[in-house]
């Protein structure tokens, strides 16, 4: 298989996945899954997922921390329902 463009069909992407992987492990290539011409998904290098994770975990404890400092200088928590109205569901 000659080096993917970083677009693959799916069925493109299915045919070639061992080698697909093996690039993303690798050479830390990114391919993205396309399906009717629309980026559907990416096949990323683990350390790469990894580290999106710990990002987004730590920002969540960020927010986390920064609610309850809120609710220990006297802000009053949100209920889920009133959270609920707020967002529409």
């Amino acid at each position: 298989m000659t080096e993917p463009a970083g677009d693959l069909t799916i069925s493109d992407a299915r045919d070639h996945l061992a080698d697909v992987v093996s690039r993303a492990a690798y050479a830390g290539r990114i391919t993205y899954v396309t399906r009717r011409g629309r980026r559907m998904a990416a096949i990323v290098p683990a350390g790469m997922a990894e580290a999106i994770e710990r990002a987004e975990d730590a920002e969540d404890v960020t927010a986390a921390r920064e609610a309850l400092a809120r609710i220990d200088a006297g802000d009053k928590p949100v209920s889920l329902a009133d959270l609920r109205t707020e967002l529409g569901l």
